[in-house]
């Protein structure tokens, strides 16, 4: 996925470099310039990777049915979270993409993404460039991720750790996570444990914390099931 990409060329030259690694759903979030006749002379064979390309007015839509957000960044954030290696991060997604949707994302090419998108992702990965030279262009980027999926692929489906048991419950989507954390903040505003004059970064560490996790979609049912119980005492409280 691509997020507020605002050169149309970048748009192109990832979907070549996707289709170059059998890669072919492209999602585009609120691109600046799409379609646009630069994307499709910098795709050089992949127009229809740019043709059958999905628009979303935004993250969330986009991300609604995925399971696995993976988030790219060449930056360090004040919140560590969970990070990957390239390698390491194409294992995931491929064994993760056999039974549940996945999606990398990939930020604007001059600020990358925001720290509220990097909120909806589990995992990060980061391209070890050369420190004194960080900077890598969007569609090289994607080259590179794509072309470690490709790897991942035909090395097979990796076989999970041997301490990590299956549940044999669907993992949460996007969506219902961020109903989750929804539901969080409110019911913590609502007890006076968050003050939203001074919220600090409370939710943002709460939002990593879950996301390390991977709640299944019955976790976050069970979750949700406190949070209202915890509402009702407290309105109960305030009524007797």
């Amino acid at each position: 996925m691509l997020v507020g990409t605002s050169h149309a060329g970048n748009i192109g030259a990832c979907a070549r470099a996707m289709k170059t690694m059998g890669l072919r759903r492209l999602v585009l979030v609120a691109p600046q310039q799409f379609p646009d006749p630069e994307a499709t002379a910098r795709a050089v064979g992949a127009e229809d990777v740019l043709s059958d390309a999905v628009v979303c007015a935004s993250l969330d839509e986009a991300i609604a049915d995925c399971q696995l957000v993976v988030g790219t960044s060449a930056r360090d954030r004040r919140i560590p979270w969970p990070q990957l290696a390239p390698d390491e991060a194409a294992e995931r997604l491929i064994r993760a993409g056999h039974d549940q949707r996945v999606a990398v994302l990939f930020g604007r090419e001059r600020t990358g993404l925001s720290n509220d998108e990097l909120d909806r992702c589990q995992l990060l990965v980061n391209i070890p460039t050369d420190p004194d030279f960080s900077s890598l262009n969007l569609a090289a980027a994607a080259q590179v991720l794509a072309y470690e999926l490709r790897r991942a692929f035909l090395r097979g489906r990796p076989s999970p750790p041997a301490e990590a048991e299956p549940l044999g419950e669907p993992p949460a989507t996007a969506a219902d996570i961020q109903r989750f954390y929804a539901h969080l903040e409110s019911v913590l505003t609502e007890t006076g444990f968050l003050d939203p004059a001074n919220p600090r970064l409370l939710m943002r560490r709460l939002m990593r914390l879950f996301n390390r996790v991977e709640l299944t979609a019955n976790e976050v049912n069970i979750l949700r099931g406190v949070l209202t119980a915890v509402s009702q005492y407290q309105n109960h409280r305030r009524e007797s």
